[in-house]
């Protein structure tokens, strides 16, 4: 009931920009996921390893700063709303070529410029939802915007569940769907308007100098918001991107069951996310991403080493509740902190460049579970690979957290201008 008074109190333009920004997110999302589950069919098509294969996912990753960057520029001189349309259609344009990649070279080629364009998507759509909400009703809605990527994976599963259960499809046919989102720009050109916040500072459009400027003047804020990001992506794609791989083959799980854990996982994660991204708003940004990160932590072994597919599925919820709830306060946050006349570019870039250094958390999990680890049978233990690194980066993720105490304050009240 909040959450639809919540949603109620918004006037009409900031409902129809916030649903667009939620609908290119998830969108998006969906369309990155489908490689992940799928990668063990990709390397068996093209006769290659799940590893070289997972040199897609990392390459993709690695360009959305790229993508971030150029978008976030062109957000900055000449609005969100026309932008992000290009945007949307561009990647949707890239996943259905996806589908009739004759090799693996072709398919690598496909998804690094993909990367970039799904590094443009997300700056921009939360640049136009933040500017239109206000300020009381950001922490809440921030975390749903976020939570779109969850649903984006839950919508991927759901996917892949269908396609390889009921249709003779196979993988290829994964990416024609996936390009479906460009009827989103139909909704966007009829019914979202201009960012208000970007129209009031129209005289003064970001140039490429103004954006240096402003990133040069506020380093500090720059490189730690890019440390903060590499740590929180490196917890999203650590403990998602390699979860089908690890259930196909360390557990032998079919399609129904693999597609049933992420589904729980994703659900867990969008109720995390729009629970702590509400309460982050009564009790602070970085209070509730410290209390999602220690519990995190202390649900692993449930998450990874479950004895049955029934505490699996809980570990899951668990893992990806947390992970994600500190996930949901990522957009208001970073919005609220960065400078006001690069904010188009300063919330896009900062998080793909974390992106780009956490970006082969993929190929680093799935080596590190082939090289240092092994089950009695000669597989690869990927849940003892999964269970250290999450560890690791879940504890950097508080660290930095704490740290940014001592950078620059919440601002979670600052009313945009």
């Amino acid at each position: 009931m909040k959450l639809r008074a919540a949603y109620a109190s918004l006037d009409r333009s900031a409902r129809a920009a916030f649903l667009a920004s939620f609908m290119g997110w998830t969108l998006d999302a969906f369309d990155f996921f489908l490689v992940t589950f799928v990668a063990v069919h990709i390397a068996g098509d093209f006769r290659t390893s799940i590893v070289a294969v997972g040199g897609a996912i990392t390459l993709t990753l690695m360009f959305r700063p790229l993508g971030a960057l150029i978008f976030g520029w062109i957000g900055d001189r000449y609005g969100r709303r026309t932008p992000l349309m290009v945007d949307i259609l561009l990647f949707s344009a890239l996943e259905l070529l996806t589908a009739f990649s004759p090799n693996l070279l072709v398919f690598i080629v496909l998804r690094v410029l993909y990367g970039i364009a799904m590094g443009g998507e997300w700056g921009l759509g939360a640049a136009l939802a933040m500017e239109s909400l206000p300020p009381q009703r950001r922490g809440l809605f921030s975390g749903i915007l976020q939570e779109g990527y969850m649903v984006g994976y839950l919508l991927a599963a759901l996917a892949y569940f269908l396609v390889f259960t009921f249709t003779p499809w196979g993988w290829r046919g994964l990416f024609v769907i996936g390009a479906l989102p460009a009827l989103l720009v139909f909704y966007i050109r009829s019914h979202v308007v201009e960012s208000p916040i970007w129209q009031t500072r129209r005289q003064e459009r970001a140039a490429p100098m103004t954006v240096l400027r402003a990133g040069v003047k506020h380093l500090p804020l720059v490189l730690y918001a890019i440390l903060f990001m590499a740590a929180f992506n490196f917890m999203a794609h650590g403990t998602q991107d390699l979860y089908a791989t690890f259930l196909q083959k360390q557990h032998g799980y079919s399609a129904g069951a693999t597609a049933s854990l992420s589904i729980i996982a994703a659900i867990g994660a969008i109720l995390g996310g729009i629970i702590f991204g509400g309460l982050s708003q009564r009790f602070g940004r970085r209070s509730a991403i410290l209390v999602c990160a220690s519990l995190a932590i202390v649900v692993i072994p449930l998450w990874m080493f479950g004895s049955n597919i029934a505490l699996l599925a809980v570990g899951a919820f668990l893992m990806q509740f947390f992970a994600q709830g500190a996930w949901g306060v990522v957009p208001a946050h970073l919005n609220e902190i960065s400078p006001p006349d690069a904010r188009g570019t300063f919330p896009g870039f900062t998080y793909q460049i974390g992106n780009l250094i956490s970006a082969g958390a993929f190929q680093i999990e799935a080596a590190f579970a082939t090289t240092h680890f092994a089950l009695p049978n000669g597989g690869a233990n990927y849940a003892a690979a999964m269970a250290i690194i999450a560890l690791v980066v879940l504890l950097s993720v508080i660290v930095l957290t704490a740290v940014g105490y001592l950078v620059t304050d919440e601002r979670r009240d600052a009313t945009f201008a």
